[in-house]
């Protein structure tokens, strides 16, 4: 995938995070790894290392909200996370509703023969395919 029209997608954890790269052009994504958080903190040295190596136009956060659309301590700590990005890297960052993307992953990690760990990465893939098709 070219850097050209790239986004980044994240699934944010408190223990782990999803990472994705999406192209604006083909509203296409592809999974690119699970990050393992250390003390509720996210692994900013290998998110930042995302960053350069796909140089993304902006950055896009999957925000889970219950069934009847409220927010949990799991939306605020996602919406946390989105600001902690816009703050440290100065790009745009958007949020989009991520509820049943892990459901979505699950399914999609049987039909793709895909090993367990990558469910994560999996969730942020479906959460950008999401944005790219509802915002673009």
């Amino acid at each position: 995938m070219s850097s050209a029209g790239c986004v980044l997608g994240f699934d944010y954890g408190r223990k782990r995070i999803g990472v994705a790269v999406g192209q604006n052009l083909t509203a296409t994504a592809k999974a690119l790894a699970t990050l393992h958080c250390v003390q509720n903190k996210p692994d900013w040295d290998r998110i930042q290392r995302y960053i350069q190596e796909w140089q993304p136009q902006a950055l896009i956060v999957g925000v889970p909200k219950h069934a009847d659309g409220t927010s949990s301590e799991s939306t605020e700590a996602a919406l946390r996370f989105s600001r902690q990005l816009h703050g440290r890297y100065g790009l745009p960052v958007h949020t989009v509703d991520e509820t049943l993307s892990s459901v979505e992953a699950a399914s999609q990690l049987k039909q793709r023969k895909l090993a367990a760990h990558l469910l994560d990465a999996v969730s942020a893939e479906i959460i950008l395919i999401t944005w790219l098709s509802e915002c673009h």
